[in-house]
């Protein structure tokens, strides 16, 4: 792969793999049943990249996930668009460098009386229809009158090569219905659809073996089976459904969408414009202040202008005009178009030309982008942040679905603390605030956010800009920055990438010159002592690493006599290398590698490197040897983000991430610092029917206005309460809400009733003037009737117990009888009681005080 992939993408690709692996395994089975598989995630969360590791560990396997090849296996990659395809493909390409050659459109003629294994084919429905020359002459229903007999280059069609596939027994047919919901709607005849064709066979075609839905949500996936009636004949073996609040939470997507729209009737095209262009001029000023900070190129943000499908040339020609006088440095090939006639278009005086979709991202001279509806599905360009909308307003679904190519972070990760370069902004002209409203039910409605439950993304109509606030003392930034916060612990973490991928980061930062090298060293000591202290077990694992056992059975017919003999040969160096194999995935294929080259350091024979090799594959034998490995690459991670600890925060931003990355590679929470926030965007008004109000503010949020208030018209009374009883004390210096996302977020990890790892970001951080001198408190106003309290106040508890020293308060409140109550985690009667609590009612009743 070329990417790295987010640790919700690596958890999701590790249980496809898994899935299709009983997939596989079911339909060889002597059952021969047939499946489906899932997966399953909101828009932007990368589920392409996620194929192309699923389907790379299906054809060379994965030593991350223990997988091994399927020699096998061949994917048929299918939708109901021929440029949703092409699309794709693309992406394939670019996600990995080992698929690029095993792509294949199927086109007329294709030549081929079986797919081939190791590779991805690419069919759309066009391409079996009725007039298609790939089906004709297959049977009466696939082919029009007239059209009966194969075409003259190829002797068979599509369903004979596919029937061909499935009846091999070496070879195993993977289908990705990809966007599954799609192609499977009724017709007005009962013919069945191409897609339930290929689900259920037909005319001699037995079933597709597995089906892989790819596919944004569970219930268009479901839908789509249940629409093919499959459910008598195959069996649905499981869903892997990315959390949508890990996708916002890894900072892939943008946190905020901003909507602008005119206050009042009228033709405000050419006001609005205005805007969107000095918003996308602020955007470069501050990509650029970025950039030269933290020595990284700047990004180029790009403006897209929507227009109706039948833009009117002078309407756009005007646009143009007005966009150049408002940005006049703008280069002469910086406008271009999406436009399905794929030519130059003139416009007035102007002359557009033509860029394909998914060259707009790569393309950074092109800063204005004119575009109809959606441009097409599945094309992104991360860089776009400013979307100008010319669309009437009952075009609300087309505003929509462009944005939604939209919702990318350009560099794939958060700016830390920077609300302003982690949005995304659409300016509707043509709307008010009441049709304004359909664009947000639209967006709120869709798979753009989580429709049950919080991801963190936000919509935001017409915010302001909050900043530093003067008011607040340094030793309060200081003290910020230094605050424990906790990582989501990884399903699948695997300690000897983890301290790997450690060891090649300090190295390029030049912080452990030789890290890598030091990191072998050390696990190589570690696979040396194990050799040592557990010799007996050596010494029988080489012995089972050198022989080959087998079995022979003989019978008399005359007597009816059966004998069972067993036997053993002599291994091979095949044999042995196949033992070698298998032992590297369990000590993974690096360490191996470099512990037969320290191993036969000094040899000057080929016996050596053999005899090391059966020393790694025994040594794989050991139940010991992984747990032994595992606990010396953590304790070397530790100590080596211990020690650097201080150069690290001092590295740029973009590395800063990397490490935050490596130290989350874990299953247990680990400790992280916290990123100080740069800026915020808030609501400042709510609108009651025709009326504007200003919400309320209060003073000494360490993000703030002009004025130093910050707006707390979006809190629930009892956070209103318990912020203003916290400042009528008269110690404090500030106060933080904690936003939902990012290294800002103050973040505790607990476990969910199913054992599951979640993120709890308490509300509340607030920072006093104590005897100690400043001290921060962690307060977290938290309904106790909700069914995640309970779980969350373990977390708090497990998170005091740790690091409570840090704190001068931790308490988590409940309104109970009407009553605020609090529980004092500072107190260790108080967490144990607690953890060992199953009600978050009775924890607060029985443990509580009056807050």
């Amino acid at each position: 792969m070329r990417f790295t992939l987010k640790d919700y993408q690596s958890d999701a690709v590790g249980d496809t793999i898994r899935e299709l692996a009983s997939a596989r395994d079911f339909y060889r089975s002597a059952s021969r049943r047939v499946s489906s598989v899932a997966l399953t995630a909101t828009t932007g969360a990368g589920k392409t990249v996620m194929a192309a590791a699923v389907i790379e560990a299906l054809f060379w396997g994965n030593d991350e996930f223990n997988v091994e090849p399927d020699p096998g296996a061949v994917v048929l990659w299918f939708s109901d668009d021929p440029s949703l395809n092409q699309q794709t493909r693309y992406r394939l390409e670019q996600a990995s460098d080992r698929l690029r050659n095993r792509l294949v459109t199927v086109e007329h003629p294709f030549r081929y009386p079986k797919l081939q294994a190791g590779r991805v084919y690419f069919l759309n429905t066009s391409k079996l229809s009725k007039n298609s020359l790939l089906v004709r002459g297959h049977d009466d229903s696939n082919t029009l009158s007239g059209m009966e007999s194969h075409p003259d280059t190829v002797p068979f069609t599509f369903w004979d090569t596919l029937r061909s596939t499935i009846e091999d027994e070496d070879l195993t047919l993977y289908m990705v219905l990809d966007e599954a919901h799609r192609g499977m709607g009724k017709r007005p005849s009962d013919t069945p659809t191409i897609v339930k064709r290929l689900i259920n066979g037909h005319s001699g075609v037995p079933p597709v073996p597995i089906v892989w839905g790819v596919s944004a949500t569970v219930q268009r996936f479901e839908e789509a089976m249940n629409a093919a009636e499959v459910q008598s004949n195959r069996v649905h073996l499981g869903t892997v459904q990315v959390d949508p609040v890990r996708i916002q939470e890894s900072g892939l997507l943008k946190d905020d969408i901003v909507l602008d729209f005119p206050a009042e009737t009228g033709d405000f095209n050419t006001v609005l414009l205005r805007r969107g262009v000095r918003k996308i001029r602020a955007l470069s000023d501050a990509w650029a202040s970025y950039a030269d900070e933290q020595g990284d190129e700047p990004i180029k943000p790009l403006m897209v202008l929507q227009v109706p499908n039948k833009p009117s040339p002078a309407e756009v020609a005007s646009a143009i005009d007005v966009i150049r006088d408002e940005w006049p440095e703008l280069e002469s090939d910086a406008i271009a178009h999406v436009f399905g006639e794929h030519t130059a278009q003139t416009f007035g005086p102007h002359s557009v030309p033509y860029v394909s979709p998914e060259r707009v991202q790569d393309a950074s001279y092109v800063r204005v982008l004119l575009a109809k509806d959606a441009i097409s599905t599945g094309w992104d360009c991360p860089r776009a942040e400013v979307m100008v909308s010319f669309r009437p307003a009952k075009d609300e679904t087309h505003i929509t679905q462009l944005l939604g190519r939209m919702i990318r972070t350009p560099l794939a990760r958060r700016i830390e603390g920077d609300d302003l370069l982690n949005s995304v902004e659409c300016i509707l002209p043509r709307f008010n605030k009441a049709t304004a409203s359909l664009v947000l039910e639209k967006i709120m409605g869709s798979d753009l956010m989580d429709s049950d439950g919080d991801t963190g993304q936000r919509i935001l109509i017409n915010p302001q800009l909050m900043t530093a606030n003067a008011a607040i003392p340094d030793e309060v930034w200081e003290l910020f920055s230094s605050l424990p916060a906790e990582t989501l612990p990884r399903k699948h973490a695997n300690p000897i990438k983890r301290v790997t991928s450690l060891a090649h980061a300090l190295a390029a930062d030049r912080l452990v010159p030789d890290a890598g090298k030091l990191a072998h060293e050390r696990l190589h000591g570690v696979l040396n002592g194990l050799a040592a202290q557990y010799p007996q077990d050596m010494e029988k694992a080489v012995a089972d690493v050198m022989t080959v056992a087998g079995g022979t059975v003989r019978g008399q017919a005359r007597h009816g006599l059966r004998r069972d003999e067993s036997w053993t040969e002599v291994a091979d160096d095949r044999a042995i290398q196949d033992s070698y194999r298998a032992g590297a995935r369990t000590i993974t294929p690096d360490v191996a590698r470099t512990y037969v080259e320290h191993l036969a350091a000094d040899a000057e024979d080929e016996d050596a490197y053999r005899d090391a090799n059966v020393r790694v594959a025994a040594l794989a034998m050991l139940p010991q040897t992984r747990p032994a490995l595992d606990s010396s690459a953590d304790a070397l991670a530790q100590e080596w983000l211990n020690k650097h600890r201080v150069a690290i925060k001092g590295l740029t931003e973009s590395r800063q991430s990397l490490y935050a990355e490596i130290t989350a590679m874990s299953t247990d929470p680990q400790l992280i610092s916290m990123a100080l926030p740069k800026n915020r965007q808030e609501e400042t008004k709510r609108t009651v029917g025709e009326t504007e109000h200003l919400l309320e503010r209060r003073a000494l949020h360490l993000l703030a206005d002009e004025e130093g208030m910050f707006p707390v018209g979006k809190l629930n009374p009892d956070e209103i309460a318990v912020l203003d009883s916290e400042t009528d004390r008269g110690n404090l210096l500030g106060w933080y809400r904690n936003p939902t996302g990012g290294r800002d977020s103050m973040s505790i990890a607990y476990q969910d009733r199913h054992g599951d790892w979640r993120t709890l970001r308490p509300d509340f951080l607030f920072f006093v003037d104590s005897e100690e001198g400043v001290r921060a408190n962690i307060v977290d106003p938290h309904g106790h009737w909700l069914p995640d309290s309970i779980w969350k106040l373990h977390g708090m508890a497990r998170y005091a117990e740790v690091y409570g020293d840090s704190f001068h308060r931790i308490e988590s409140i409940s309104r109970v009888d009407g009553e605020l109550r609090v529980l004092d985690f500072t107190s260790a009667e108080v967490r144990s009681h607690v953890l060992e609590e199953s009600d978050a009612d009775f924890a607060y009743r029985r443990w509580s005080v009056a807050y």
